[in-house]
């Protein structure tokens, strides 16, 4: 079903010229991502890897380097319960996706139906990228550093969002807070939830490797 929706949403660029805006957008992410190829290594890395490394094993007394909790992955997913009576808004919400997280993502379809909201098994209901390496990192570091100071009346970020494995998950209310979702094509302004996975076998863990990241969860 993955690799369906991955084929499906790559192949996806509408009537024009070269495949349409679909496809512009599509290498727009490429670019995205190929230019943080070719950087050495990405900045938030850099600090995990020279300086927060070494403080995380002091401070969370452990006897091995290798024990230090790490990011391993982070899911970017945008829920579109209103693709179902317009199927259109699915490709504004796939490129706005693309531009946010560097790369293009898949389409989510339903697994079962549901008769309550007229919904089909199958039926694309959202989107979905994952993130790793370098593009994961340069993501979070936008997050921390530039969207979430775009937030109004930001007080921080609630702590609750740990599942007791130490994962975390955070809600954006509107993708506007990244400067790259600002493009012509978006309809309206689309909320997304975002899981970060790590090795931490503590939320006590994660924590403190998010906060020593920069994420700024309230007191």
């Amino acid at each position: 079903m993955a690799t369906e929706a991955a084929t499906e949403a790559k192949a996806k660029g509408g009537k024009g010229k070269k495949g349409g805006k679909g496809a512009a957008v599509s290498r727009i992410a490429e670019k995205q991502t190929e230019k943080l190829r070719r950087t050495t290594v990405a900045r938030l890395r850099q600090v995990y890897q020279n300086e927060l490394r070494e403080k995380l094993q002091k401070e969370l007394g452990l006897a091995n380097v290798m024990e230090v909790p790490r990011l391993v992955k982070v899911t970017i997913n945008m829920g579109l319960g209103d693709a179902v009576a317009n199927p259109k808004i699915l490709d504004s919400a796939v490129e706005e996706l693309a531009l946010i997280a560097g790369q293009m993502p898949v389409v989510t379809r339903a697994k079962k139906a549901i008769a309550t909201y007229k919904l089909r098994e199958g039926q694309k209901i959202g989107a979905m990228v994952t993130l790793r390496q370098d593009t994961m990192y340069e993501f979070l570091d936008r997050l921390i550093s530039f969207a979430l100071p775009r937030v109004r009346d930001f007080k921080g970020i609630s702590p609750k969002g740990f599942d007791g494995r130490g994962n975390f998950t955070m809600g954006v209310r509107e993708g506007i807070i990244f400067p790259e979702a600002s493009f012509e094509g978006a309809d309206k302004a689309r909320g997304m939830n975002i899981s970060i996975v790590t090795t931490a076998r503590t939320d006590e863990q994660a924590r403190a490797l998010l906060r020593h990241l920069g994420m700024p969860f309230r007191n």
